[in-house]
């Protein structure tokens, strides 16, 4: 009897391991992914993970600088997730090599650890174009009214918050402030995806003042996305270890960056560049009708791939000297990306190194073509100033003490800014 006993309690034990290990198996499919849409569904029960291992928390805590790492049975319940969508990571592998670069020059400009840079993979998995259900857009997702706080310009031309560079600037400065209030990281991230005041409500409530506390009193979302980050931070510096693919981008790696001054569509330059219109709106997402919308007031950045030919450079600033006028035929080879040049200055046009030049960085005291100063219109920070003109903020913000000290406070419009010490 006693043996016929024990073996049903085996059978009962065996079924609820069983129902154990599908719940986890449901408990990882918390994100959604599609061409136009990222988001990261709510979570309201994350089972604790049967992987639990200690090699996991052992490699967080090597690769922890300024932001903790915690690990957990919810971190690790979206390292499985994410380790289980092995073609998507290794397209966002690729794509990592275009943007980190950017994230992490305007991280460092504002004084945000450089690890930040993967809070977007959670965002948009490196989309650029990518729209939440709300409305939010960009590789970091700005809603339209933080978006305008934070200098990003919104128009029928251009929306900002798609742009790599201007809303890195943007997210940086958010979390910035976000961090100067609470203190802490993982709550400046927290506060990234539900808002300060939600963060503020949590803490007030429990007394707390770290992440883990007062998690179970966030929006269900938020509950996930902390740990999503701390799983996508693992993913990035580990996938070597579990076999993760690295898809090569077809975004050009090294690039140059063209003020211009006039209205020119996308699919003249892509055509004198001898490029395709989509890889030339690739690397220019902001413009929503695929037309540079310069003015001599305001000039536009223009991201361009990096030529190394005089034949096309001359026609590139025929085409955008004379937007109106045919496109000029260029006899020469295709252009190669991944040759070594160094930036060059076309005549009329001010030319630099891209930000997205990983292996070419600026050259120290290379000529740029930057206007001494700059007259301050409606939204414009010290933050989206530099960005416009691709210099240092805080070198920005020493040229003119005389307006204060925050890189993210309004300007009021019709102030002369110095953008240069000349």
């Amino acid at each position: 009897m006693k043996r016929l006993f024990t073996f049903f309690i085996c059978i009962a034990l065996v079924q609820i391991v069983k129902a154990n290990a599908a719940t986890h198996f449901q408990s990882t499919k918390l994100l959604v992914a599609t061409a136009d849409t990222i988001e990261l569904l709510p979570v309201a029960q994350v089972p604790v993970s049967i992987y639990k291992n200690v090699i996991y928390k052992r490699r967080l805590d090597s690769i922890q600088r300024d932001v903790a790492l915690d690990y957990n049975e919810f971190v690790q319940g979206y390292i499985d997730n994410y380790l289980g969508r092995r073609d998507e990571m290794g397209r966002i592998l690729g794509l990592s090599k275009y943007y980190f670069p950017i994230y992490e020059k305007a991280l460092s400009d504002v004084g945000v650890p450089d690890e930040i840079k993967y809070l977007s993979i959670v965002e948009s998995a490196l989309n650029p174009n990518a729209v939440s259900r709300v409305g939010a857009a960009g590789p970091w997702q700005f809603m339209s009214e933080t978006a305008k706080i934070y200098g990003l310009k919104m128009n029928d031309y251009v929306d900002e918050r798609r742009d790599p560079v201007q809303a890195s600037y943007a997210a940086a400065a958010y979390l910035k402030d976000a961090y100067q209030q609470f203190g802490d990281w993982l709550l400046a991230i927290a506060s990234y995806n539900c808002g300060k005041s939600n963060v503020e409500k949590a803490l007030e409530l429990t007394g707390a003042h770290d992440y883990w506390s007062i998690r179970k009193y966030l929006p269900a979302e938020t509950r996930g996305y902390v740990p999503a980050y701390i799983a996508v931070s693992y993913v990035m510096n580990y996938y070597k270890r579990h076999n993760l693919p690295t898809y090569a981008s077809d975004i050009a790696l090294r690039t140059d960056t063209v003020m211009v001054n006039k209205f020119v569509p996308l699919s003249k330059i892509a055509q004198v560049l001898g490029v395709t219109t989509k890889e030339i709106g690739v690397l220019n997402p902001a413009y929503r009708m695929m037309v540079v919308n310069g003015s001599d007031k305001a000039p536009r950045k223009l991201i361009i791939p990096l030529q190394t030919y005089k034949e096309r450079t001359a026609a590139l600033t025929q085409v955008l000297n004379n937007p109106d006028g045919p496109v000029p035929i260029v006899h020469t080879p295709p252009p190669v990306y991944m040759v070594a040049a160094q930036p060059k200055q076309v005549p009329g046009l001010a030319v630099g190194p891209g930000y997205v030049t990983a292996t070419n960085p600026a050259t120290p005291g290379a000529p740029r073509n930057l206007p001494s100063y700059h007259t301050t219109q409606k939204g414009d920070t010290f933050t989206s100033i530099a960005a416009q003109y691709g210099v240092n903020v805080d070198e920005l913000m020493k040229l003119n003490v005389e307006f204060g000290g925050s890189k993210t406070v309004h300007l009021q419009p019709g102030l002369t800014v110095k953008v240069t010490k000349g």
